[in-house]
């Protein structure tokens, strides 16, 4: 009876996971057919000099000396009048991230500009708390928000304010670029990852009238629509996903401006990268327990209803790969009865419908942008990275089902641009590397056995699929073995 119902659970896991993959292809036809529409105007007439509002910059900080100065330089130099600008700077740093910070904000000030230090005597509620703090401080009625990896231009306020001349609009976001894209091929991968998230899901989902979220940072909020939708708040640990849900809940509209870039920092560690998926991951289940209830029980389209609840259960893509991983082997065991060879005729072509929609989803973005992100070996290493990842963030979508908030883990940054080296600073970002790296073995391991298995029954067709699970564990094994080495072992960190 156990054997069955893990037979259940893997059979339900792929069939979860070529839903998935279906909902991408969707996503890809609803793009190419909206691309071929001409975009909805934003701004049906320019604000008059003599009308443009006061706008608020928030930046939210913890411990950024790598970024902090590069981040206020960008924004004093937004181009808007200065009598209608103000920075909050809201930091929470506990090391020298405070005096880089009040040097900065004491030379903008000599300069003529509005900017403002605040700081708390705790950490409560993390980023929404900081965000809700200085919202109850700010002069403007737009509030803008950039984390401390992002560098905007000069001209993104005259570029997205224009939107809010329709009074219904509560929120404008701007589409992330990455300043670091080429550094590796993690970082590449990343790009990949998160374009399509912008330039695909987003536009969809504003185009056709359905909901999408703030994500954060890069993006106009107007004062009145936060307040009115509740204010931040912090039992979830994405305080931007449920903002956004409960705004457009509240009858206000947002706009998605794929033409107005900001370039931002991606994660150049496995083990940044894999915190901040995890963040992600926890937040967006926690704000579906959270919202979804309300969302369901509301008078809005069936569509927009179908839509959010693929979008905000999407990170359980993550929890059924790592299920699909852990119960092929007594599933290939309990089913030997069969023959191996009936295995290619069920659980292969599950599979590739979501190996080969995820492909063809993410290739057609990369050769529409005909970016480095197009280039052959992150198509590749999508899958098998995936799979080696998907363990560790299943752990944490189980936590966002069974837990409100928690801690808000902030992922490193840098100050890369380019293929630049980490600085010699980095290794005080430590994180729990060693305990993921004993997993990763462990679940290394664990992959061989169907694939030996396959091998003694000498069904050759099978050894490609269920070489993909070894494979990425191995991948992550190695990755995180390379970076414990180099946080441990003296004169393995790189240069600044």
């Amino acid at each position: 009876m156990f054997f069955r119902a893990l037979i259940i659970v893997h059979f339900a896991s792929m069939a979860g996971l070529a839903l998935y993959g279906l909902h991408r292809l969707w996503m890809l036809v609803c793009w190419h057919i909206e691309r071929g529409k001409p975009a909805p105007a934003h701004s049906p007439q320019p604000i008059a000099p003599a009308d443009l509002p006061h706008v608020t910059v928030q930046l939210p900080l913890y411990n950024e000396r790598f970024v902090a100065a590069r981040l206020m330089d960008a924004v004093a130099q937004l181009d808007w009048p200065r009598d209608r600008f103000e920075i909050q700077v809201l930091d929470d740093s506990t090391d020298d991230t405070r005096h880089i910070v009040d040097e900065r904000a004491e030379h903008w000030r000599g300069k003529g500009i509005d900017i403002r230090v605040i700081r708390r005597e705790n950490r409560k509620g993390y980023k929404a708390g900081a965000l809700e703090n200085g919202l109850s401080l700010a002069k403007g009625d737009f509030i803008a928000v950039f984390d401390a990896d992002f560098v905007p231009s000069k001209d993104f306020l005259p570029s997205i304010i224009p939107c809010f001349a329709d009074p219904r609009i509560g929120m404008a976001q701007a589409r992330w670029d990455f300043l670091n894209s080429n550094h590796s091929w993690i970082s590449n991968i990343q790009s990949l990852l998160l374009g399509p998230h912008f330039s695909i899901e987003h536009l969809v989902r504003f185009r056709r009238g359905l909901f999408f979220n703030f994500n954060g940072t890069a993006g106009v909020w107007r004062k009145k629509a936060i307040f009115s939708s509740g204010g931040w708040q912090h039992d979830t640990v994405t305080e931007d996903l449920d903002l956004s849900y409960r705004a457009q809940l509240a009858g206000w509209r947002f706009v998605y401006l794929d033409d107005v870039t900001v370039p931002s920092e991606l994660p150049v560690t496995l083990a940044a990268f894999r915190s901040q998926q995890q963040r992600w991951a926890k937040g967006s289940i926690q704000t579906a327990r959270k919202i979804l209830p309300r969302l369901l029980l509301s008078p809005l389209p069936l569509s927009v209803k179908l839509e959010s609840v693929a979008h905000l259960l999407s990170n359980l893509g993550w929890f059924l790969c790592a299920l699909l991983a852990l119960t092929i082997y007594p599933t290939i065991q309990w089913r030997v009865d069969i023959g191996p060879y009936q295995l290619l005729r069920l659980d292969v072509p599950l599979i590739l419908c979501t190996s080969v929609a995820m492909i063809i989803y993410f290739s057609s973005y990369a050769l529409n942008r005909k970016s480095s992100a197009g280039s052959f070996l992150p198509l590749l290493l999508l899958p098998v990275l995936s799979i080696g990842m998907a363990p560790y963030i299943a752990l944490s979508v189980l936590n966002g089902a069974l837990r409100h908030g928690g801690i808000f883990v902030r992922t490193p940054k840098f100050g890369i641009c380019g293929s630049d080296r980490l600085p010699s600073l980095a290794f005080i970002y430590q994180q729990r590397e060693l305990m993921y790296l004993a997993l990763s073995a462990a679940l290394f391991a664990y992959s061989l056995l169907p694939l030996h298995f396959a091998w003694q029954r000498e069904t050759w067709l099978a050894l490609p699929f269920l070489g993909m699970f070894p494979l990425g564990f191995f991948i992550v094994l190695a990755i995180e073995f390379i970076e414990v080495v180099k946080q441990l072992v003296p004169g393995t960190q790189e240069p600044a």
